[in-house]
Formats: C-alpha cells, sequence, structure tokens
C-alpha cells in the first residue's frame, strides 16, 4: 500500500488525469450505448416461469407491455355521446402514435367489460410493440400528452402501467445532490478546512460516477435490474465518502504529529488504506454472496454494486493520497495550522464526549449492554410479521397518475371507497394468466369447460373466455381474483388453483391423464421468485457469515471478535427489516413521507438489503477493533484497549455515520418505492450499528469478556496465515510486541 501511495503522490497529476479519462471514456460510452436494463423476476423452472414460456412461444405477438389509459366521469356516463366522440378521438390518435401497437377500446364490440357496471369508468388498453424499458421516453411521453389533453372538469383521465411508470421517476438526480451537500457540511464541521472537506465528496463522485457508466454498460452483457445504477450509486456514496473520511481524518493526525504533506498521505494510505481495502473486500464478499442463489435478476445487481464499492476503495487510496499532495498543509484549518506553527506538534490524547463516553461504557458495561440489547430486540419485532409480496402501482404516491388509475379501476372514482362497488374490483390490476399446452381435441374440450368449472371459485371475481393461437397448440384464460394482486388473498387463490382447482377440473381426459394448465401473472410470479429466495435465504446468510467471520478471524486472530460481529450483524439487519416493516408494510407515516400506501416487501429486498447490511456493518467493526486490537497488541489491557479504541475511533465513526445516513435517507426523494427501502433500511441499519451496537453494546461486551476477547486456541493460531490491517509491519506506527504461547492459547508481552 505504502508504494502504491508513493507512485501516485508523486506522479500526482498523472494519477488525477487516469482517474478523469477513465470516468469521461466510461460515460461516453455509457452514453453512446444506451440503456438496457431488465425487470424480469421470472425464474426459470418455476410454474409461472413455464407460463410465460409457453406465452412467448404459442402468443408472441403478445410479448411487448401493456399499460391502461381509464377515465372516469364524476357526472354521466362514460357512454355519453360527447364523452365517446372525445375519447374515441383521443384512442384514435394514441393508436398512430410511435411504438404502439394496438389500442383496444371500451367502445368496440369487444371492449363491454372494459366499461364499469355503474358507467362511471373505463378504460381501454395500449399495447407496445416492445417491452417498456425498450420503449423510447419520447414515445411514451407522447402518449401521456395525448390522453392528458383529452381531459376536461366533467372527465378524468388517468394512466397506469410499467412504461408509464418509468416517466415518473424523480427528475435530475435530487437525491444525490442533497445527499452530498449533507456530507459536505458534516465534513466541513468535522474537519474545519474547505479543502480537507471536498476531497472526500470529489473522490466519491468520480469512482461513483465512473461506477454509474459502468453499470449502464454492463446491462448490455448480463441481465440488469433498472434500479441496479441508484442502488450502486447509494451505496457507492455512502461507502466512498466514508472510506475517505477514515484516510483523510489519519492524515491530518499525521499532519498534526510534525509529518511532511507527502510521509503523512502515505502513511494514512499504508495503515487506514489497509483497513478500507479490508471492509470494501468484507462488502464485496457479501454482495458477490448473491451469485449462490444463481438467480440471474441479483446476479446482475451483485456485480453493479460490487463494481461500485471497488471503485470507490481504488479511488480512496491512489485519486485520494494524490488530491491530498495537492491540498498540502491546508488538508488542516487555519488555527490548526496556526497551532501547529507556534507551538510544534503535540501528543494527541482523546478528550471530549468520545473520551467521556468510553470511560462511561467502561464503568456501566452491563446496564448498557442490558438497554442496548432491549432497543434492538424492540426494533426488530416488526420484521416478525415480514410479508413479501407484490408491490405495485397501487403502492405509489397519492398524487402520481399510475396510482389514480390503479384507484379508478379497483374502485372507481376518489369519492368511492373499496368494496363501494364502483370500478372493477381490486383484481383488475394483477389479473392470473392460465395457460396450457395443448395434444388433442380431448384437451381442447377440457379448455372449453374450463371457464364454467372456475366460475364462482372462492377468491374469484371473473373469468375471461379461453383465448387460442393460431396453431392451436397453446390455450390462454385470464382469471380476475376478487383481492388486490398484493393481497395475502391473492396469494392463497394461486395456491388454491395450482393445487385443488386446476387438477379437479381438467381430470377429465380420455386417457387419465389430466390437462396441465400453468398458473402465471405478476402475483404468481412474484410468489414463485418469493418461494425461491426464502427457500436459499439460510444458505445465503450463512455462507456471508461464514466468509465474514473467517476473514476478521484471520485479521484479529480471535474466536470472539468474528462471533461478536456475526450477532452485531444479524440484529443491525433484524432492526432495520423491523424499521422497513413497520414504514412500508404497516403504513406507518409512509404517505406522510411520500412513499405511498402500505403494501408488502419486494420479494428481492432481504437478499440484497442481508448483502448490503453485513457489507457495511462490517466497515465499522473493523474501524473499531482494529484500533483497539493495535493497543491490545502493545499493552496487553483489554480494559485500556477498550477504552482507548472506542475513544479514539468514536468521533470519527460518528461523523461517518451521520454522513452516510444523510446519504442514504436522501435517496428517499427518488420517487422510487424500491430504492426508498433501500435508503431507509441502510439508514436504519448503519444509525442502529453506529450509535448503539459499535460504540454501546461491542465495547460493552468485550469489557464484560476481557481477555477473553482475544483468545485464540494455539493449534488454531499455527495453522491460520497472518494478515494485517493496519500494521504493514513491525516498526510502522505502532509497536507490537511478541507473542507467548500458553497452553490456553495466545498470550501477548506487553
Amino acid at each position: 500500500m505504502a508504494a502504491i501511495a508513493r507512485w501516485c503522490i508523486t506522479h500526482r497529476l498523472v494519477a488525477l488525469l487516469i482517474w478523469l479519462l477513465t470516468c469521461a471514456g466510461v460515460a461516453v460510452a455509457a452514453g453512446i450505448a444506451g440503456t438496457s436494463y431488465s425487470n424480469d423476476y421470472e425464474v426459470p423452472g418455476t410454474e409461472s416461469g413455464r407460463a410465460t414460456a409457453l406465452i412467448e412461444e404459442g402468443f408472441p405477438g403478445q410479448s411487448g407491455d401493456s399499460d391502461t389509459i381509464v377515465w372516469h366521469t364524476m357526472e354521466g356516463s362514460v357512454r355519453a355521446t360527447p364523452v365517446q366522440e372525445r375519447m374515441s378521438d383521443m384512442l384514435d390518435e394514441v393508436a398512430r402514435l410511435d411504438s404502439v401497437a394496438s389500442v383496444s377500446s371500451p367502445y368496440a364490440a369487444e371492449g363491454a367489460a372494459q366499461i364499469s357496471d355503474d358507467g362511471h369508468t373505463a378504460y381501454a388498453t395500449v399495447t407496445f410493440d416492445q417491452g417498456a424499458d425498450a420503449i423510447p421516453a419520447s414515445h411514451v411521453t407522447a402518449v401521456i400528452d395525448t390522453a392528458e389533453a383529452a381531459r376536461t372538469d366533467g372527465v378524468q383521465v388517468e394512466m397506469g402501467g410499467t412504461a408509464i411508470a418509468l416517466t415518473e421517476s424523480s427528475p435530475g438526480h435530487l437525491a444525490e445532490v442533497v445527499g452530498v451537500a449533507v456530507a459536505a457540511a458534516v465534513l466541513f464541521l468535522a474537519f474545519g478546512s474547505l479543502a480537507a472537506s471536498l476531497l472526500p465528496i470529489a473522490t466519491a463522485v468520480v469512482s461513483v460516477g465512473t461506477a454509474y457508466a459502468g453499470i449502464v454498460l454492463l446491462g448490455h452483457v448480463m441481465t440488469v435490474a433498472d434500479f441496479a445504477p441508484m442502488l450502486g450509486m447509494l451505496i457507492g456514496l455512502g461507502v466512498g465518502i466514508d472510506y475517505a473520511l477514515f484516510i483523510v481524518t489519519r492524515h491530518r493526525k499525521g499532519l498534526r504529529a510534525g509529518l511532511g504533506v507527502a510521509e503523512s498521505a502515505r502513511n494514512a494510505v499504508a495503515t487506514t488504506g489497509r483497513a478500507v481495502v479490508f471492509a470494501g473486500a468484507t462488502v464485496c464478499i457479501a454482495l458477490l454472496g448473491m451469485l449462490i442463489l444463481r438467480l440471474s435478476f441479483l446476479n446482475g445487481v451483485a456485480i453493479a454494486a460490487c463494481l461500485t464499492v471497488v471503485l470507490t476503495v481504488a479511488a480512496s487510496v491512489t485519486l485520494l493520497p494524490a488530491l491530498l499532495s495537492y491540498i498540502g498543509m491546508r488538508a488542516l484549518s487555519g488555527r490548526e495550522r496556526r497551532r501547529l506553527a507556534e507551538h510544534g506538534p503535540r501528543p494527541e490524547v482523546p478528550t471530549g464526549f468520545a473520551a467521556r463516553w468510553s470511560a462511561f461504557v467502561e464503568r456501566r458495561p452491563k446496564l448498557l449492554g442490558t438497554v442496548a440489547v432491549v432497543v434492538m430486540a424492540v426494533l426488530a419485532l416488526p420484521a416478525l410479521s415480514l410479508h413479501l409480496g407484490t408491490s405495485d402501482q397501487g403502492n405509489n404516491p397519492a398524487s402520481s397518475t399510475t396510482r389514480k388509475a390503479y384507484d379508478l379501476l379497483a374502485h372507481g372514482g376518489p369519492d368511492q371507497g373499496e368494496g363501494s362497488g364502483g370500478g372493477f374490483g381490486p383484481g383488475v390490476n394483477g389479473p392470473l394468466t392460465l395457460v396450457a399446452r395443448l395434444d388433442g381435441a380431448a384437451d381442447r374440450l377440457t379448455m372449453d369447460r374450463l371457464p364454467e368449472a372456475l366460475r364462482g371459485a372462492e377468491g374469484i371475481a371473473s373469468v375471461g373466455p379461453v383465448t387460442y393461437n393460431d396453431s392451436g397448440d397453446t390455450a390462454l384464460l385470464t382469471v380476475v381474483p376478487d383481492s388486490a394482486p398484493q393481497s395475502k388473498d391473492t396469494s392463497a387463490l394461486v395456491d388454491r388453483l395450482r393445487d385443488d382447482l386446476l387438477p379437479a377440473a381438467t381430470d377429465t381426459a380420455a386417457d387419465g391423464t389430466p390437462l396441465k394448465v400453468h398458473v402465471g401473472g405478476v402475483t404468481a410470479g412474484y410468489d414463485d421468485f418469493a418461494e425461491i429466495i426464502v427457500g436459499k435465504l439460510p444458505l445465503f446468510v450463512g455462507v456471508v457469515i461464514t466468509f465474514g467471520c473467517l476473514l476478521l478471524l484471520l485479521a484479529f486472530r480471535s474466536i470472539g471478535i468474528p462471533l461478536k460481529a456475526a450477532a452485531m450483524n444479524i440484529a443491525a439487519v433484524a432492526s432495520s427489516f423491523g424499521v422497513v416493516v413497520a414504514i412500508f408494510q404497516w403504513g406507518w407515516g409512509s404517505e406522510l413521507l411520500g412513499l405511498g400506501r402500505a403494501g408488502p416487501i419486494e420479494p428481492f429486498l432481504p437478499v440484497i438489503m442481508v448483502s448490503v447490511l453485513f457489507g457495511l456493518s462490517m466497515d465499522y467493526q473493523v474501524f473499531l477493533v482494529s484500533r483497539m486490537y493495535e493497543e491490545w497488541l502493545e499493552t496487553g489491557d483489554n480494559r485500556r484497549a477498550v477504552r482507548v479504541g472506542l475513544a479514539e475511533t468514536g468521533r470519527v465513526i460518528n461523523s461517518a455515520a451521520v454522513i452516510m445516513i444523510s446519504v442514504f435517507l436522501a435517496f428517499v426523494l427518488s420517487g422510487d418505492r424500491v430504492i426508498a427501502m433501500f435508503g431507509i433500511a441502510l439508514a436504519a441499519a448503519v444509525a442502529l450499528d453506529a450509535f448503539v451496537l459499535r460504540t454501546l453494546l461491542v465495547p460493552a461486551l468485550m469489557h464484560l469478556l476481557g481477555g477473553a476477547n482475544w483468545w485464540l486456541p494455539r493449534w488454531l493460531d499455527r495453522r491460520l496465515p497472518r494478515i494485517s490491517i493496519e500494521n504493514p509491519g513491525r516498526g510502522v506506527d505502532a509497536r507490537i510486541p511478541e507473542q507467548q504461547h500458553t497452553s490456553g492459547g495466545t498470550r501477548l508481552v506487553p
């Protein structure tokens, strides 16, 4: 690390140009290539996956996405001549727009079912010629503008669907700007130097910008979700600013100790930079743990987020030292430079709140540890009711056109409530699709009888007619539930159809072999996806914990440190999940925060959150315990090691936590429900990790355990390879004592 830092400082202009040219080059390439994201949650081999495959094979013309235009009359009927003429003209104009394959009008002979029973609500289906992600934004905007032009004082017009929703994202990069601005303010308060406070921002922006463009290119070679760039940016800004903060803090300490600029920057990278690399590696290992799930949708997210972390770490140990050499002594505030010039370097003794808090924890470890456990347990309680399912446009903010269209279809006008009889019922927003491959006249006869067999069954609102493809070997049937797509009742209907209703209705074949009918649709797809994830979650969590513990075991040569870290990480994850469930699933303040209506948690969210949270939790564990470990190696006094380690790192960890929390919460402004979930979950986890676990529960437990914190069996100590986090060797920034072995394990001789 020292050699890397020395080269970057000596060739600072070259290092700076390499980063700037790389960022610009990748950005230009991404701009030329364009985006190619995919939100395909289907898992091959599942029931819904087979249904989708049959539809794509038998009905290739239905491969494009379909959106809806909904209109509602406050007075009179949608069949009234003025309303019908105005809306028909609008639909004809929409049908002529680019990327529109067809428009299904409620005023056509076959469209009677698209007008509600009370006559106040109607909808048209707009089918595009390709998937929503591939439709040019200008084409979707043209559809929206044309539909909105048909609004009058007496006719409300709203639009819903995937393509329409893509236009509702928050414009620009407000979330990123707010997060960076708050981070800059915190850094300035911590450093008192404008130059020093801007360096972590500059390092993070360059590395995250490069990663963002790289993720765009990554979408052309593998499946990458459309939220992956925002997720990568959220993680990258948080960890990137924090990693740079730790290195700049160490550099400033070296300057106050009388080191030259180049020597101090080199020493900061050679010591704290090693901890940054180690922390980044733990984050990447946690993220790459998603690969063991073998889900292409999550593979892209894992690689994208990991790419961002790798680039932020690389910028912290290469670009940052070059920038530090540019600003020289301005890394210190004016007052610090004057004090250094007048009085010279003086020993730094931990003072202030961090030192007082460290001493307080040392005096009351049992009481404070108990308080911390109670706080974490209470916050984790809501996680016990976690419900994975379809969060749809009914969960969007009430002001969005997609939410209004959803409500109009489900319940009618704004004066109508759930169960009022207006609209088409909640199930129309997420119909189930039944698909079968036919082999002969007997199968076709069975399929013809199926609608009648299903009508009136519990949980089914209506059943459409059977549709056959041109060759007659594939049949499709639409079933509308009487409950919303995200309802547990709809999930129960999917199971009932698969296990009971369909086998009973199709067990009529002449040869005794029932016709296999596959159940697909949004709810079925999400349920299958959630089932796969839940089934593999224990393996995934076990792998992530095991690798994280092995890294800490190698770094700190202790059994207790990795086990405590695993327990703390699980506590942070559980409590942050509790916060997410309370806000998004229970709806505590979700509408007030502009996050929309309460609903289930996305099936993929737990896996991604566990990966990210385990990685981020390891960061503070590494930075806190590495300083304690350094003091333990020097003195062999556990109480002193814990007290000094907490006192010296507490302020920096708290500053880093405030920055991360600010960045994560700013992403709530993105307007995207999934990103808002990530932002709140990560902010809650970091807040609890920094202010409850690492500065309260961890030191309390370490005081109670005493020297057992650092115990390692002698046989294991001989077999483990030796790695160093902060101290690259004896005589560099710390005095490392000799070790003696006892029958019980390893003992240090101060």
